[in-house]
Formats: structure tokens, sequence, C-alpha cells
């Protein structure tokens, strides 16, 4: 998302979340028949059960996303096995757009049948725009930690990481540090992985360059002024990272979560010797959020794409991606989890930071004062 997630409280906060009740019993595949329409219906029972959540989705068969580049948490595989699953053609919007152009999407495409059906979201604007989803709660609901779930629905962590920093070995020194990308050798070949008032890689970064900094969770201002020194060495660059600019060599250094950076080393093995560090003295968690458009011209397709994202072959899409999938820790317990991509995973070691909501809101507000005047 420009491209702007076991971890636990993972994200730009949770605290909200760490405030819920106790949720219900889970919704059963089984229930009685109804005749309310998908866009009410808070769980696949109130559907009649999973398959007839099925054949509603089918009937429409479509789905709409956006937000989702294929190399993003591994979004590319997750499309194509649920089109060839239940032979839903998934029309995937703005692939490079970030969490706020989503709402922003839902709401200029209000009624149409181009509005998207679901979001994939930072937590911040989540918790912002809550009034545009729809609650619903998947089969695999008590598998998702209470800390990381709206307690009706209304949004719920899908997959998290840290944040890294990659490199072309080729073209600079393995960095080992935040602090290390103030050296000579970066010159004008870092890059940040979108605008952190508006995207949750880059805002986790300037989280990142604080604890790296001198900063904490609640003091995220020497990030900030990283990256005014960053840019005044000349060694910021201003361009929005992407896999072409990687592979062009136009970025070899990138502020991004791991499974992004990861998944590049493995994209671009035999072109360039891309490699992933998370500085052990800077480790930033979070999750991205799923949600339902309340307006979603296809809600029963919606419902259904939740439910596979979460079922154990959608979560270890996840993993295969080389993100965390909010469900691993319940799937490695009952053994359902891919062993094999769960190795793969960026290691890390040391403190592992994860903002509560107050800190992310206290971030939001020193970024939107500051951060256009430290680096625009």
């Amino acid at each position: 998302m420009t491209p702007t997630r076991v971890l636990r409280l993972l994200g730009a906060g949770a605290t909200a979340l760490a405030l819920v009740t106790a949720c219900g019993a889970p919704p059963t595949q089984d229930g009685a028949a109804s005749d309310a329409p998908a866009s009410g219906a808070r769980s696949a029972a109130d559907l009649g059960g999973f398959d007839k959540l099925v054949e509603a989705a089918k009937k429409e068969g479509r789905l709409n996303v956006i937000a989702l580049p294929p190399d993003w948490a591994n979004y590319g595989a997750m499309i194509e096995t649920f089109e060839a699953k239940y032979g839903i053609e998934v029309d995937s919007a703005q692939p490079d757009a970030s969490s706020q152009d989503e709402v922003n999407a839902a709401k200029q495409l209000k009624g149409g049948d181009r509005a998207p059906d679901v979001f994939d979201l930072g937590l911040n604007v989540a918790l912002a725009n809550t009034d545009l989803f729809a609650p619903y709660q998947v089969l695999t609901w008590d598998d998702i930690p209470a800390e990381l779930k709206e307690p009706s629905g209304l949004h719920y962590g899908d997959y998290g990481g840290f944040m890294s920093i990659g490199y072309d070995a080729a073209k600079v020194p393995a960095p080992t540090s935040v602090r290390d990308l103030l050296k000579p050798e970066y010159q004008g070949k870092v890059a940040l992985n979108g605008d952190p008032t508006q995207a949750g890689a880059a805002f986790s970064g300037v989280v990142m360059a604080s604890l790296g900094n001198g900063g904490s969770a609640d003091d995220v201002a020497p990030g900030v002024e990283f990256f005014k020194q960053l840019k005044a060495a000349g060694n910021f660059l201003p361009v929005d990272p992407s896999p072409a600019t990687i592979e062009s060599g136009q970025t070899p250094v990138v502020i991004d979560w791991d499974y992004t950076n990861a998944a590049q080393t493995a994209k671009l093995a035999g072109k360039v010797d891309w490699k992933v560090v998370v500085p052990s003295d800077a480790q930033v968690g979070a999750y991205y959020n799923q949600a339902i458009n309340k307006d979603a011209p296809h809600p029963a397709a919606a419902r259904l794409w939740q439910e596979f994202l979460y079922s154990d072959e959608g979560q270890n899409t996840y993993l295969k991606g080389l993100s965390r999938p909010v469900r691993m820790e319940a799937m490695t317990k009952a053994g359902t989890v891919d062993a094999d991509a769960a190795a793969k995973l960026p290691r890390t070691s040391g403190e592992q930071v994860f903002l509560t909501q107050q800190q992310a809101d206290k971030a939001k507000q020193v970024l939107s004062t500051s951060w256009a005047q430290a680096v625009g």
C-alpha cells in the first residue's frame, strides 16, 4: 500500500481495542436460513451458514478491492486463489494507493458499483473512519487476539510485521542502525515508503527513526529531526519506492515493512543483491486491519473475502508473503501453520515496540505540524 503487519499488540495503536469487552461466541457454519440481505449480515450464520454465503457471493460474481499491490503481503496470490476457488472476479483498483486513499475512494464512489467492497488499513486510519464500516465476525473470530479486534467486528488485524531497512548490498554497506543512514555512503539513496501523515508504513518508519535516535513511542520528534538531517545531508531520496524503482536501482535503500522488503529479496534473486535488516535498537511492529464497506456494492462477496483471508489457507498465504498472520499463534498450536514459510520470516531480536493508540495519536499530531516543514 503505498504500499503506504507470532506478534502481539502491533500497530499504530491498539488501545481503543484494549478497552474491549469480551467477545461473544464465534459464528458457526450452521444456521437457520435467513432472509436478511448480505449487507446486514454480521456473520455467516445470519445468511443461513457458510454455504449460503458462498452462494450469495457467487451470485454477485464480483469483488472490488483497493490498495493491494500483488507483491504486498502476497496479495497477488491471495486474489488469484480466491478467484479460482469461488469463481468471483476481483477488480483490484489503485494497487499503490495509501490507507487514506482507500477511504477517499469509498466516499467518492459511494452508491456506485465501483466503490471498494473492503478495506485494508493502517489502524490509525481505521479508527478514524469506523462510520464507514459494517460489523462482521468471521468463522475464526476467536483465534484473533482480543486486543487486535473491535468487539463487534467493525475492523480487526489481519497481518503484521516490523519496520526494516532494505538495501542493495552491491551499492551500499550493510546498515546496522538507523543512524548509519546519515553516513556519506548513503548519499541520495534512502527512500521512505510513502508520506507518514497518510501511509502506515511511512508513519512507522518515522517511529523507527525516533527509537534509533534517542526518542521513544511517546516522543517521535527525534524521528522527524532524523529525516530533516537525512535531507540536509543529501541522503534522503524523495521518491516513493516500488518494486520497479528497487529493480532499476533508483532506490538502493528503502525503509519499509520487513515483509515487503523481504519479498524483494526473493523476487530479485540473481538480479539485485537485496538484503533486509530490522535494526535491533529500533524495532517497531504493527498490524494492518480489515474492514467491510457498509455501502459495499457486493456485500456477500465482501464477507466471503474476509472468511477467506482468515481461513487457514488465507492466513498461510499471508505467511508465504513473509508477513505474520494474525492467527499465527492459534494455527501454530493447532498444527495448521505453514512451518516452512514461518521459518523464512525475517529475524528479530531485542526490545520490540508497539504503539498504543494514545501514543499513535500524539505521534500523528507531531507529524501533522512538523513533517512538511522538516522535509518539504
